[in-house]
């Protein structure tokens, strides 16, 4: 009678597993498991358990060892019988075949590893063409060295050897092809297909760049979820997408801003994360064509997150792949209304750490040495606004005269015309 009852749609559950090893200590696993979590609520489901298990690296065959892998399918055998069901289990590092095909047939539920799961936030997010090719693409490079668990119920259509003592289904013997080798096939066509079709966009992009006119292009460039589109939105006043969640945008946007008598192009682009594999930033790289065309690009951090410096670190290591390090940037801290500090008691002779840091001290450290190239704002609470806005203006015109002698402003101001 049970299967009649009609009950609320519950989000499925899920439970995390990550290593703590002698590159990755228990702070940093917590924060990889932290942003794991975050990514997990993005993509809709709730996270109940998590597993840590401290060796010298991932096990090749299982990840995990085989007394922790057992530890989790007594955890979820547990729920089942208390009758709730585990959902998934997400693993913090991208897992090989043999490991996801290993950890499966052992724990009997639904397995992903962190590159699927930003792959599922990624089509779930994907709005225009070009962002699905590119979703699609990236989805069947990850699936293509992973095909043989799809299948492992037709290990054969029946091809096989010959005569006597061959493999294979009366009538169906002779030159055969494995379900698996079809697959391979029909998807290596596909990426083909694809990859002409994001060529084509490309094209279309190159014609759409090239008559944008004489204007300087800004490109907002940083981590996931440190608040690039709220500030694309306060000085472009569009409405582009923007929630607390990871990977909000997918989708260049591309919108006019003018500042006194400046116009110029700001494009807000694809946030970057951690442990992003490179065939991944490979199938984005038409997205992140903005920020290689742009001629200032404005690094946003979230200086309220614990972690702020390792991701400016990841975002920097990311330009450089994209060869921009060596463009004319900015740093923007942005959400200070956010930035929590504990203070030291004075007979306290711990030493001190990042927590007991105030944004006055933390703004003397290396930051002071960036002058103009640093600023510290909060998009959502418009403070420091208007010296962020006097601070782009005055980059973007420094950049607009080099690039475009002849005047080309809205109107002259006294500035402009001392400059003819």
């Amino acid at each position: 009678m049970k299967e009649f009852v009609i009950s609320e749609v519950k989000a499925e559950t899920a439970v995390l597993v990550g290593l703590i090893t002698k590159e990755q200590d228990d702070s940093k696993t917590k924060e990889y498991l932290d942003e794991l979590e975050f990514l997990a609520d993005t993509a809709g489901a709730v996270t109940v358990k998590r597993f840590t298990q401290r060796v010298g690296g991932p096990n090749m065959t299982s990840y995990v060892g085989k007394g922790k892998l057992a530890e989790i399918k007594e955890y979820i055998k547990q729920k089942e019988d208390e009758d709730e069901p585990i959902g998934m289990v997400i693993f913090d590092d991208e897992l090989s075949a043999k490991q996801l095909r290993n950890i499966e047939n052992e724990l009997q539920v639904k397995i992903l590893d962190r590159t699927s799961l930003i792959l599922d936030i990624f089509a779930m997010r994907a709005q225009t063409a070009n962002a699905k090719t590119q979703v699609e693409l990236a989805q069947y490079r990850y699936m293509l060295p992973r095909l043989q668990r799809l299948w492992t119920h037709l290990e054969r259509q029946g091809g096989g050897s010959g005569s006597g003592g061959g493999k294979g289904s009366v009538g169906l013997r002779g030159p055969g092809e494995t379900q698996l080798e079809m697959d391979r096939r029909i998807i290596l066509q596909r990426m083909t297909l694809l990859k002409q079709r994001l060529v084509e966009i490309d094209k279309q992009k190159i014609t759409q760049r090239k008559n944008r006119g004489r204007l300087i292009r800004v490109a907002l460039a940083g981590y996931t979820n440190v608040g690039k589109s709220t500030i694309m939105n306060m000085l472009a006043k569009s409405e582009v997408f923007a929630e607390n969640k990871l990977f909000a945008t997918l989708d260049t946007t591309v919108r006019k801003v003018v500042l006194q008598n400046l116009p110029f192009l700001l494009a807000d682009t694809v946030g970057f994360i951690r442990k992003l594999p490179t065939d991944l930033v490979d199938s984005f790289k038409s997205t992140l064509d903005e920020v290689r065309e742009a001629d200032l690009l404005l690094h946003v951090v979230d200086i309220s997150h614990p972690d702020f410096e390792e991701q400016i670190q990841v975002v920097t290591e990311t330009l450089k792949d994209l060869d921009c390090a060596e463009k004319p940037s900015m740093i923007i801290f942005n959400k200070i209304d956010n930035y929590s500090w504990e203070e030291k008691e004075e007979d306290d002779l711990t030493p001190m750490n990042k927590k007991n840091i105030s944004l006055t001290e933390l703004k003397r450290t290396w930051m002071a040495k960036l002058n103009d190239d640093c600023l510290f704002i909060s998009a959502k609470q418009k403070e420091n606004i208007d010296e962020f806005r006097d601070v782009l203006y005055k980059k973007v015109r420094e950049l607009h005269v080099q690039k475009y002698p002849y005047n080309d402003f809205l109107y002259n101001t006294d500035v402009e015309e001392g400059m003819q």
